[in-house]
């Protein structure tokens, strides 16, 4: 068995390779977006690629060959159900609704009139998204029905960008009050100038408009990376004088509660994901879904000292969940292989 990995430093591909290393697998590095790509995959049995939201050229081609060489009998990483609504909130809206798994409320709309008769009869505060993003990019809260309208101008009008350079700035802001450091403040102000490549590149999100409803009285919300039958995490707390956690940085480890833990346990199987990675927010004493990916920062979550088991028993020590990835797809081709009766 071969494995092909696309590397990019920083991503999951790093300690996709380590653990290949250390543990003997036979692997490769490929680079996914050269033109022969199909070829040089002909003597791989899978495909490994970490690819990014905010990589113009992965977003190019990276679920179109993925799907492709699934289709084919290719085991990958992500496949197709892992994969085909990573960075999509709105296609995450209707797949958690079709398997009833608890979802905070969520509403999109596809025409003017009808969002704007829909935006004077609800209650508020709202939060409002953008399908694609991550890292609070683009959430805002919406606290009347005025506000709400304008959003949805523009929405229909001349849309929204992939980076707010202003919402980028007050991030920036409030790293400098924590810091100290000039350099959050010029970077901030240097963006209105200069925006992400991504963000030139991608064009605007337009003729629809995604809402959630607000749900108060949070200081956290929680971080479950679901991988096979293992789960570990984090509490994101809200960054402060704002109702947003993700990207604020604040983290406290391994206090996950048991209820959480069951619905990524079970939501993970039935709509079998390779891997997981959710947002949690509690309401009426029970956890709802914000949103799911199967990409996460690596960065924050390697500090977790210890990960449960699918029986929810605790297992202390330091893991490597990129090398479970591994694991998991090597399991993945003996299956395949055995129904196919290759030997």
């Amino acid at each position: 068995m071969k494995i092909a990995i696309h590397h990019t430093p920083g991503t999951f591909s790093n300690r996709w390779i380590e653990h290949c290393e250390q543990f003997g697998i036979n692997y490769g590095v490929v680079n996914c977006h050269d033109n022969d790509i199909v070829d040089q995959l002909r003597d791989y049995d899978a495909l490994m690629w970490h690819y990014y939201h905010d990589n113009y050229k992965d977003s190019l081609l990276a679920k179109q060959l993925l799907f492709a060489l699934e289709q084919a009998g290719k085991v990958v990483f992500p496949n197709f159900y892992t994969n085909w609504h990573f960075d999509d909130k709105v296609g995450q809206k209707y797949l958690l609704e079709l398997f009833e798994a608890p979802l905070v409320p969520s509403y999109v709309f596809y025409d003017e009139a009808e969002a704007k008769q829909w935006a004077r009869h609800t209650s508020y505060p709202k939060v409002f998204k953008i399908r694609r993003g991550a890292a609070s990019s683009n959430v805002r809260l919406v606290k009347s029905d005025k506000q709400c309208i304008r959003l949805i101008d523009q929405a229909f009008g001349k849309g929204f960008g992939q980076f707010d350079p202003f919402q980028a700035f007050e991030d920036r802001t409030r790293r400098f009050r924590e810091t100290m450091n000039p350099l959050e403040l010029i970077k901030g102000l240097g963006r209105f100038v200069a925006p992400p490549a991504f963000a030139r590149k991608a064009g605007r999100d337009r003729d629809y408009v995604y809402f959630q409803d607000y749900i108060p009285n949070n200081d956290f919300d929680i971080r479950l990376i679901v991988i096979g039958n293992r789960a570990y995490g984090m509490k994101r707390m809200v960054r402060s004088g704002d109702f947003r956690a993700s990207g604020s940085g604040h983290f406290v480890y391994d206090d996950i509660e048991t209820d959480v833990l069951r619905v990524g346990f079970d939501v993970t199987k039935r709509l079998r994901l390779q891997c997981a990675a959710y947002d949690f927010i509690y309401h009426d004493g029970k956890p709802l879904i914000i949103e799911v990916s199967f990409g996460f920062g690596i960065k924050g979550s390697s500090k977790c000292k210890g990960y449960w088991d699918s029986e929810l028993i605790w297992h202390s020590g330091e893991f490597n969940p990129q090398g479970w990835m591994v694991d998991a797809v090597l399991e993945e081709v003996v299956r395949s292989k055995e129904n196919r009766g290759d030997h």
